[in-house]
């Protein structure tokens, strides 16, 4: 027989850390590299270094949006595979810092990134409880809410404090005027964020009507929490 790829967990957990890791940084690179985006960040006026900060932040963003999704409660998975989840996301910051070091950056640069992934995480991780909170009352105000919104809420936490989060930085806290800006960074992530979720749950392509509406009701949510 032939061996097997993978000797322990331990070693597929690694490996797929590292492979998500490479995902999130590819999925930012296409945005980064979006003419809409480009222009709606004003780009023409930024200088390569703001411009890197800019991609930094949209790296993490889609790193730390992984971790969140393995940590969710209402994530559909079986309870023997949340230790190993949970063992994958550990390994996420590490593995895309590794693979810094593998195109030669340089160290003290890795040590700036691990910092700037844990302070991401912990803000990001943070921001849901208001997230979810600042939902349930709009969508409160409008109807009384039931399993299926509470359901949705629920879904959305994840992506939409990315998503905020991530604006604000990009724009340096200046959002005023910038929704466009702010609807493309959010249909980015959730895309990635649906698209992944449903492999790790098993779940094929039909639900993703029920995904859509969620994400239209999400965005009016948002206008409106804006607007107050």
């Amino acid at each position: 027989m032939d061996k097997p790829q993978f000797e322990s967990l331990d070693q597929m957990a690694e490996a797929t850390a590292a492979g998500l890791s490479q995902a999130a940084a590819s999925i930012a690179f296409q945005l980064f590299r979006d003419k809409k985006f480009r222009k709606l960040a004003g780009f023409g006026r930024l200088s390569q270094t703001e411009q890197d900060r800019i991609f930094n932040e949209l790296v993490v963003a889609n790193l730390v949006l992984v971790m969140l999704i393995f940590e969710a409660p209402d994530l559909r998975i079986a309870d023997d595979s949340r230790n190993y989840l949970s063992g994958v996301k550990e390994r996420i910051p590490p593995a895309y810092v590794q693979n810094l070091k593998g195109l030669g950056i340089e160290a003290k640069h890795l040590q700036d990134w691990e910092k700037l992934i844990a302070m991401r995480y912990e803000e990001y991780a943070r921001d849901r409880h208001d997230v979810r909170a600042a939902a349930m009352e709009l969508e409160s105000k409008e109807r009384s809410l039931d399993m299926n919104s509470l359901a949705q809420i629920q879904m959305l936490v994840p992506v939409e404090a990315v998503a905020i989060g991530c604006h604000h930085h990009i724009c340096r806290g200046e959002t005023k005027g910038k929704d466009e800006l702010f609807k493309l960074i959010f249909q980015s992530l959730t895309r990635f964020y649906f698209e992944f979720r449903m492999k790790i749950e098993g779940v094929k392509i039909t639900p993703f009507d029920r995904a859509n509406l969620a994400l239209k009701k999400a965005l009016d949510r948002i206008r409106k929490k804006k607007k107050d």
